[in-house]
């Protein structure tokens, strides 16, 4: 796993790791990036499963709960089978994008 970190957002790059393996190192390291925004690049992952990819939604939901944005990177998957609790995008500019529509939303209050 690679950890970036821009301003209030930590990007984190899958490598060799399973996303199982991903999704519980995630947990584990959590405590350290849980106030910040956070996405996951999956870009590396020749193929991605409706099952892999839902193994982030305990995860995700733990993170928007403390009002904070968790959006997934990958390009291997159709979105329209991925849960609905889940923000996966494409590309990691969208990732940004979205990120900041949520951070505005929230400054107003909604």
């Amino acid at each position: 796993m690679i950890f970036d970190q821009i301003e209030n957002t930590t990007i984190i790059t899958q490598e060799k790791v399973s996303v199982i393996e991903l999704v519980e190192k995630l947990q584990a390291l959590y405590p350290k990036y849980k106030s910040n925004n956070i996405i996951v690049a999956l870009t590396s992952l020749d193929t991605l499963t409706t099952t892999e990819i839902a193994e982030f939604l305990q995860l995700s939901k733990k993170h928007k709960t403390a009002k904070h944005s968790f959006v997934i990177v990958t390009n291997k998957i159709d979105l329209d089978v991925v849960p609905d609790q889940l923000d996966v995008v494409p590309t990691i500019q969208e990732a940004h994008d979205i990120i900041e529509m949520e951070v505005m939303v929230r400054d107003l209050g909604f």
